[in-house]
C-alpha cells in the first residue's frame, strides 16, 4: 500500500519548497542572522549596561529600543529603501517588506546588475537562492546594530526621548542611502568600491555620526569623564565576547550563501581580532607598565571592525598585516593605529578632546573603517575579488589592479563621511531634548525652569541662573529641544 504523500513542512514541491528554494543556503542564512542578533541582544545590550560608571539601565535601554524601533521602521519602508528598485544614484524606491506576496517571493536585489561600457551587462544582478524573507531579516540585522553602535557614543548624553527621535530619522536618511550605494545597487556598487560587510555602512556612517552628535550634545560632567571605570568588568567580557562570536554571522552571512568565501572571511575575522586584542594589550604593557581589561576588548573590537570591509578579498597578506607592513617599512604597526589615535593623538588635539565620546565609538569604528577600506584598495586578490566584487578583474594596488581601487575606496569612505557630516548638522534630532540623561545622581535637569545653584555668589548668598547660563557652564552647545 503506497504511503500518503507527505505535506505541511516536509512537502517537497510547490509551494513550501519552490524550485529556486536552497535549503543549505536559506539555513545558513537565518542561522547568521541570529549570530548578529547575538551582537546586539544581548551583546551589546550587556557591553553598555556594564562598562558605564553611571547611567548603566538608560545605556541599555538605549540599545534596546534601537533593535526594537529599527525593526518596525525597517519592514514598513527602510529594507526597500536600501535594496529596493533604484530611485537616485544613492536611494532606492521605499516601500512596505510586510506583504505575503513580497516575502514568500525569491529574494532579490533589483539594482545590482552592473553595466560596463556601451552599457553591457558583466555579471548578472544578485539573486540569493532563498525567500526574500530571510534577506529582510539578514539586511535587519545589520542595519539593527549600527544603531545599536551608534548609541555607544551618546551615552550618558542623550535623554531617551530624544534617542527615540532620532533613531528613525538616522536610519531612513543615512544608513538607507550608504546600504543602497554600496551594496543594493547604487553609484558606489557600480563603481567597483569594495565593502565586503560594512566597514563604511556600519561603521564608518556610525563612527562619523556619532562624533558629530557628540560634538553638538556637548560633553558629560569633567568628574565622569576622568573617572570613567566600568561597574561590571566581567559582564564586560561578556559582552565583548558575544560581539566576537556574533561576527562570524556578520562576516560569515556577506555573501548570501554559505560559500568558499564564508569560511575565508570568518577565518579572517577571527585571526584579526586575536591580533588586534593581542596588539593593543602589548602596547598598553609597553607604554603604561601593565595590561587593560578595556584596552583588550577595545582591541578585539578594533580587529573585528578593521576586517569587515575585506574580510574575504585578502588571505595571508591579511592574517599578516602588522608582521608584513613591518618587513615592508611601510610604517607603525597598522593595527595598533586606532590605539595610537585613541591614546596618543586624542589627547593632543583639541577637536578630539571637545568632543566627548563616550565608548570612543569614533576610534574603533570610523578610524578602523577607514583603515579597512584604505587596506582592502592596497591588498585585495584578484582571484577573492572574483567571488565577491561584481566588477571583473578587480583587485588591489599590489596586485596589479593599479592606483584605481585604491581611489574608489576613498572615494567611497569620503561619500559616507560627508553625507552623515551634512545629515547630522542638519538634524535638529541630533542636538538631543537634554544636554545628559541624568542631571547629578538622582535629578533631572529641567530647562523649563531655573535652579538655585548651591553654591553662591562671593556673598554667600543663593543665585539662579538661566539655562544658557548653564549649558555654557557645562560646554554644552547646539539646540535645546523639548519633546
Amino acid at each position: 500500500m503506497a504511503s500518503p504523500p507527505e505535506s505541511g513542512t516536509y512537502m517537497p514541491d510547490l509551494p513550501a519548497v519552490p524550485a529556486w528554494l536552497n535549503k543549505e543556503d536559506n539555513a545558513w542564512q537565518l542561522v547568521a542572522a541570529t549570530f548578529i542578533d547575538l551582537q546586539s541582544m544581548p551583546g551589546q545590550v550587556v557591553l553598555y549596561g556594564s562598562i558605564v560608571k553611571k547611567w548603566a539601565v538608560n545605556s541599555a535601554f538605549m540599545a534596546l529600543y534601537a533593535y526594537a524601533s529599527t525593526l518596525i521602521i525597517w519592514v514598513l519602508v527602510g529594507f526597500r529603501m536600501a535594496f529596493g528598485k533604484r530611485m537616485l544614484p544613492f536611494w532606492a524606491k521605499a516601500g512596505p517588506a510586510l506583504t505575503q506576496d513580497f516575502l514568500v517571493r525569491r529574494a532579490i536585489f533589483p539594482a545590482t546588475a552592473p553595466y560596463g561600457r556601451g552599457g553591457v551587462l558583466e555579471t548578472p544582478r544578485t539573486e540569493p537562492y532563498y525567500a526574500q524573507a530571510s534577506l529582510v531579516l539578514f539586511e535587519f540585522e545589520f542595519a539593527a546594530i549600527t544603531l545599536v553602535l551608534l548609541a555607544g557614543s551618546l551615552l550618558g548624553l542623550m535623554n531617551i526621548r530624544a534617542w527615540m527621535a532620532f533613531t528613525p530619522l538616522w536610519l531612513l536618511f543615512s544608513y538607507t542611502v550608504g546600504a543602497f550605494s554600496l551594496w543594493g545597487g547604487g553609484f558606489l556598487y557600480q563603481w567597483g568600491v569594495i565593502d565586503y560587510s560594512g566597514g563604511y555602512v556600519i561603521h564608518l556612517s556610525s563612527g562619523i555620526a556619532c562624533f558629530t552628535a557628540a560634538y553638538w550634545v556637548g560633553p558629560r560632567l569633567k568628574s565622569d569623564r576622568e573617572r570613567f571605570s566600568p561597574n561590571n568588568i566581567l559582564l564586560m567580557i561578556a559582552g565583548g565576547g558575544l560581539l566576537w562570536l556574533g561576527w562570524a554571522g556578520f562576516n560569515g552571512g556577506a555573501p548570501y550563501a554559505p560559500n568558499i568565501t564564508v569560511s575565508v572571511a570568518v577565518l579572517n575575522t577571527n585571526v584579526s581580532a586575536a591580533t588586534s586584542l593581542l596588539t593593543w594589550t602589548c602596547l598598553d604593557v609597553i607604554f603604561f607598565g601593565k595590561p587593560s581589561v578595556i584596552g583588550a576588548v577595545q582591541g578585539m573590537m578594533t580587529g573585528l571592525v578593521c576586517i569587515t570591509p575585506g574580510a574575504a578579498t585578502h588571505v595571508h597578506e591579511y592574517m599578516m598585516v602588522p608582521c608584513w607592513f613591518a618587513w615592508r617599512r611601510a610604517g607603525a604597526h597598522v593595527v595598533g593605529v586606532p590605539w595610537f589615535t585613541m591614546m596618543i593623538l586624542h589627547k593632543k588635539s583639541s577637536l578630539l578632546m571637545k568632543v566627548d565620546n563616550t565608548l570612543a565609538v569614533f576610534h574603533t569604528h570610523a578610524i578602523e573603517g577607514v583603515l579597512g577600506g584604505v587596506l582592502t584598495g592596497l591588498l585585495a586578490t584578484p582571484e577573492l575579488c572574483a567571488l565577491d566584487s561584481p566588477v571583473p578583474s578587480a583587485s588591489g594596488v599590489f596586485y596589479g589592479g593599479g592606483i584605481a581601487q585604491m581611489g574608489k575606496q576613498l572615494g567611497g569612505a569620503l561619500f559616507v563621511t560627508v553625507w552623515n557630516l551634512v545629515l547630522m548638522i542638519g538634524d535638529d534630532a541630533a542636538h538631543g531634548e537634554e544636554a545628559y540623561a541624568l542631571w547629578g545622581d538622582h535629578e533631572k535637569f529641567d530647562v523649563t525652569r531655573p535652579v538655585t545653584t548651591r553654591i553662591g555668589g562671593a556673598s554667600g548668598a543663593p543665585r539662579e541662573d538661566t539655562v544658557e547660563q548653564r549649558l555654557t557652564s557645562m560646554a554644552a552647545r547646539g539646540v535645546t529641544i523639548q519633546l
